[in-house]
């Protein structure tokens, strides 16, 4: 086990009321800097402004608290960003482990207090956070994708292509919704005129819409081959690829397909939407970046030393985007040029997509290494042995990393 230490900090800004408040109006066409009407509105109403600021400040804190302790889906937003406003403090301890009965290669989520977490042997668990079993629900085939968990729910898929619907609280049984073949990849979400549907992609070359009440089928979307990882959501569009090798944007309204983009031979893990932006790796070792606005590649990165497979999705933050691969790389790009910023040798296998943390990356390898290296130059600051391959990236919270391994075993860092 190799530990090394680092001196770290976050940034903190600290606001005055009145600079909140300006913040907060400015652009409404009621407050412009330097206007004395609304400087003598302000003077006059400084315990609504106070209360307006204390109430402003209160709903933020929720926000974050609620953006750093859950980790519902297995890339953290439905725009599979791979991102946390978590604080990561180097170097972590290895809580507790809990074996399951099986390998875990779909990444662990995080809700409600709880972990939740599959296992090829076709079982679900969750989990307290002292590594206590609350419940476990076993299905008829392995499962690989990682679970969903929304608003008292858990959503995942099996091998028998079948979607389960559970009560998250007892693992029961909601519904079962079944596709025609395996399902492979985690679902997702997104919500229509205050309605909730959960898509997910099948080997039956359709992406699927369900109703997540009834588990009744929306729409489904006829893509050329197998869907094998999950599709992004972002604004009114899924965006996905295949093995068919093609970007397809569809509608959420009724999946109709608004373009297709030929982008590589094989498309195995799951796109990333940022700004209008699609990011993807392929089975050729592209990386490419994609404008959804102008349907065309806007820059690509081919290695010049391997051309082994991305099976990972990016991550992005801000302006950088960092992507791992078979080539034992982790890498930083500049979002907007495709600039090479650094790359961090991990010395294993990188099947595993990574995650941000502020200012920190969380990557793990087949060879067994979790790593947590620094965003903006790849410097490692800490890494632990676990010894055994991880193939989907982790749960990141505040101050809390999980991560599940093909020893069956659920890995609680804190």
């Amino acid at each position: 086990m190799k530990n090394k230490k680092i001196n770290c900090c976050y940034s903190r800004t600290c606001t005055g009321i009145s600079q909140l408040f300006e913040r907060v109006f400015q652009g409404t066409g009621r407050y412009r800097p330097g206007d004395q009407r609304a400087h003598f509105d302000y003077r006059q109403n400084r315990l609504a402004i106070t209360v307006t600021a204390v109430v402003i400040l209160f709903l933020a804190g929720q926000a974050t608290g609620q953006s750093t302790s859950e980790w519902n889906i297995f890339r953290g937003d439905p725009a599979l960003n791979g991102f946390s406003k978590a604080k990561i403090r180097a170097p972590l301890d290895l809580k507790w482990t809990y074996q399951t009965d099986d390998a875990i290669v779909g990444g662990p989520v995080i809700g409600g207090n709880t972990i939740f977490v599959s296992s090829t042997g076709g079982i679900v668990y969750a989990l307290d956070f002292e590594g206590k079993l609350k419940w476990e629900f076993e299905t008829d085939n392995s499962i690989e994708a990682p679970v969903l968990y929304l608003d008292g729910n858990v959503y995942v898929g099996n091998l028998s292509g079948f979607l389960y619907a559970l009560d998250a609280g007892t693992g029961k049984q909601i519904w079962k919704y079944e596709s025609e073949n395996q399902i492979m990849g985690s679902a997702n979400y997104f919500f229509k005129n205050e309605k909730l549907y959960i898509v997910v992609g099948s080997y039956d070359f359709f992406l699927h819409c369900v109703d997540a009440t009834t588990g009744k089928m929306v729409w489904k979307y006829e893509s050329d081959n197998f869907v094998n990882g999950a599709a992004a959501i972002g604004g009114n569009l899924a965006v996905f690829g295949g093995c068919d090798g093609f970007l397809h944007l569809l509608s959420l309204d009724k999946g109709v397909a608004k373009d297709k983009l030929e982008v590589a031979t094989y498309i195995a893990g799951s796109v990333t939407i940022s700004e209008n932006m699609a990011f993807t790796g392929d089975y050729d070792g592209l990386f490419s970046c994609i404008d959804l606005e102008k349907k065309n590649i806007e820059w690509q990165f081919d290695n010049p030393d391997s051309n082994l497979p991305i099976l990972g999705s990016p991550s992005v933050s801000g302006k950088l985007v960092v992507i791992g691969g078979q080539d034992k790389r982790l890498r930083c790009f500049n979002k907007a040029t495709g600039n090479q910023l650094w790359e961090f040798n991990a010395g294993g296998r990188m099947d595993a997509s990574p995650v941000i943390a502020r200012n920190s990356v969380i990557a793990v390898t087949m060879d067994g290494m979790l790593y947590i290296v620094n965003l903006y130059d790849g410097e490692e600051i800490w890494s632990y042995e676990i010894g055994s391959a991880m193939t989907h990236n982790p749960a990141v919270i505040n101050n809390t990393i999980v991560v599940g391994a093909k020893d069956g075993n659920v890995y609680f860092f804190q």
